[in-house]
């Protein structure tokens, strides 16, 4: 294990145990001692920004048992490929704060599904004020921005609807520990134009390209495997203060952290997930899909590459793997 250990982040809190982007979710990863929690923001008909993992919500809030909403749900092309279901911008923040959480893995996770339409969705104000609430010691916000170039395609202005969020909450500042990440480099340079302070980090896929660039470029848009190059690392350097990739890509080429570290990137993982769906291949154990495998063994080896941050959906098992850590964000 490296001397100066990985940040362990509540990956939507603790979604292992209750459902994601609940407060019982983020109040749990609070409790064991994470570094940081990470919420995805979306955004409502009245410029809300909210707290969902994607747009979407049929998988992850009771809406579909609303008969009153069952005319909302529609089809769209979102970051180029057609979604169906229903999406936070036909609903304002009013309407959305009727519904309830529920787990989106049910057949994977039933622990956390038992907690099904007990608690409301989240506003980032409402995370933001959650861990500014935290008694015992600072604990950072990794923010990501979901669906960008979308938004904006609809007429929202993500850039100045989140920096008017963050600066109203206190956490444009940098005295706050602040960490915005986002598949879309773009919005990550509007938000730094805007004043925001914090460290700006771009998120990778193992495959495929940014849909930011491939609405630009089209099949001219590099791939994340062209970003990861020496040439690419070189620019990004000079963009983002750290890279977050897919763990798969560190697995199979741990060089990559020490590439990235030599030209001053902090590289963040994710996301550690404990059973044998989510492993990679050589960590399973024999069983189902959802029991758990070899965890420690695949999550050590991530540690052993070096790795500034590392995602868990079970954070009382990442911080007790990633032990050492610094009790506050680096």
């Amino acid at each position: 294990m490296p001397s100066n250990p990985p940040l362990v982040i509540g990956h939507r809190g603790a979604p292992g145990y209750f459902p994601e982007h609940s407060r019982a979710s983020y109040e749990r990863a609070l409790a064991v001692g994470v570094d940081a929690v990470e919420p995805d923001v979306v955004f409502t008909a009245d410029g809300v920004a909210v707290v969902r993992h994607e747009n979407e919500i049929g998988s992850t809030t009771d809406v579909a048992d609303h008969p009153e909403f069952r005319d909302r749900r529609t089809t769209k092309l979102v970051d180029g490929g057609p979604l169906t279901g229903w999406f936070t911008e036909d609903f304002t923040w009013e309407e959305l704060a009727t519904l309830r959480c529920r787990e989106r893995l049910p057949q994977l996770r039933p622990q956390s599904a038992e907690h099904d339409g007990e608690q409301p969705i989240l506003r980032l104000r409402d995370l933001l004020d959650l861990v500014d609430a935290a008694e015992t010691r600072r604990v950072g916000v990794v923010l990501e921005v979901k669906h960008a170039t979308y938004f904006g395609s609809i007429g929202f202005d993500v850039a100045e609807l989140l920096a008017a969020e963050l600066r109203g909450a206190g956490w444009d500042t940098g005295v706050r520990p602040l960490i915005v990440e986002s598949f879309e480099q773009g919005i990550l340079r509007e938000l730094r134009d805007r004043g925001i302070r914090g460290r700006f980090v771009y998120l990778l896929e193992a495959e495929g390209s940014a849909y930011d660039l491939t609405a630009a470029q089209g099949e001219g848009a590099p791939t994340y495997a062209q970003q990861l190059s020496p040439a690419g690392l070189d620019r990004l350097a000079r963009e983002v203060d750290g890279i977050s990739l897919d763990k798969r890509i560190v697995l199979e080429d741990p060089s990559v952290v020490a590439r990235a570290h030599e030209r001053g990137l902090d590289v963040f993982v994710w996301t550690c997930r404990p059973e044998n769906l989510f492993l990679d291949p050589k960590f399973r154990r024999a069983g189902a899909d959802a029991d758990l495998g070899d965890w420690q063994g695949e999550w050590r080896r991530i540690a052993e590459t070096g790795v500034d941050g590392v995602f868990v959906d079970h954070p009382d098992l990442g911080v007790a793997v990633f032990s050492g850590h610094s009790g506050s964000p680096r």
